[in-house]
């Protein structure tokens, strides 16, 4: 395993300000001797936040040497495109390259599930050009000034999905669930047309065996109790495999299940002491409605047996 020249330095948590909303999207800034590295772009409309963002911490867009996006969801590498256009060079999984260089399949996706409101929410996702993607695979190291960061497979919500390890540090995306500060607890986003339940457990299992002790989920900031944040992780799950188990099998038709997993999702943020101000922050991380598609695609092509 490589050895950085120099010992990892801090990490900083850009809240890009998404919809004037604070703590919902975050980008992870790693300076180094040339410029600066970013973990997810965020979408194309927060730009000005990340610029804002970046600004407060002494760099420009063109500072950024290298960005490293979890997976190509708009809400992680919307931006991708636009900060290549600054200079950086684009990290991403292999089978999400493609869509960076050539969007055109992801957007036409994306607007099935978000209309009209594509634009306001997500913005513009220009098309990275071919020669500033750079593919990484599973365990792949890249070295850029000092700054190690490996890059390892954790498929579930995703295909394409890496999770990043700095040092002790993990950058899980989204497969290390939606945690908002300052609370503990966790949900799990499971939008079409990927998500996958056993590969989830797997990922989960994956990284509970690495030496991690941070962990950095985009949404939202920088925990010091990896370990507990995965087993709790583990738990909810579970808990959504036997609420699926419970509803499933009887086939109620989308609305029906995004109606009833939206008031189990509400209950269970109540016993965790939610309040509105905080459940509403988990909704807009990650709204409710994208689950329900997502649970019953998975549950008709992996869980319904003839």
């Amino acid at each position: 395993m490589h050895s950085p020249t120099e010992k990892p330095s801090p990490v900083y948590t850009l809240d890009l300000n998404f919809l004037a909303n604070r703590n919902v999207i975050a980008s992870y800034l790693i300076p180094h001797s040339g410029g600066a590295i970013l973990i997810e772009s965020g979408p194309g409309s927060t730009i000005p936040g990340l610029t804002q963002a970046l600004k407060e911490h002494g760099f420009t867009p063109q500072d950024v040497s290298d960005v490293f996006v979890t997976h190509i969801h708009l809400d992680h590498a919307g931006a991708s495109g636009w900060l290549a256009r600054q200079g950086a060079t684009i990290h991403v999984h292999p089978v999400g390259a493609a869509h960076l260089i050539d969007p055109e399949r992801l957007l036409i996706s994306a607007g099935r599930i978000y209309g009209d409101q594509m634009e306001y929410l997500w913005g513009e996702f220009l098309p990275v050009p071919e020669d500033q993607v750079a593919i990484i695979r599973d365990g792949d190291e890249v070295e850029i000034n000092g700054r190690v960061i490996r890059a390892v497979d954790t498929p579930g919500h995703a295909y394409h999905h890496h999770t990043y390890i700095y040092g002790k540090l993990a950058f899980s995306g989204d497969i290390g669930g939606i945690r908002m500060q300052p609370t503990r607890h966790v949900r799990v986003p499971m939008p079409p047309p990927e998500f996958h339940l056993e590969l989830w457990r797997e990922s989960v299992a994956k990284l509970r065996r690495l030496e991690i002790e941070a962990i950095a989920p985009t949404h939202f900031g920088i925990f010091n109790d990896a370990q507990t944040h995965l087993g709790w992780l583990a738990n909810e799950l579970d808990a959504v495999d036997d609420w699926m188990k419970s509803i499933m099998p009887a086939e109620p038709p989308v609305d029906e299940i995004d109606a009833r997993f939206h008031a189990w999702m509400r209950q269970r943020s109540l016993a965790d002491a939610l309040d509105e101000t905080q459940i509403q922050e988990y909704e807009l991380a990650n709204p409710s409605f994208m689950s329900a598609p997502g649970m019953q695609r998975y549950w008709r092509k992996h869980r319904i047996t003839s």
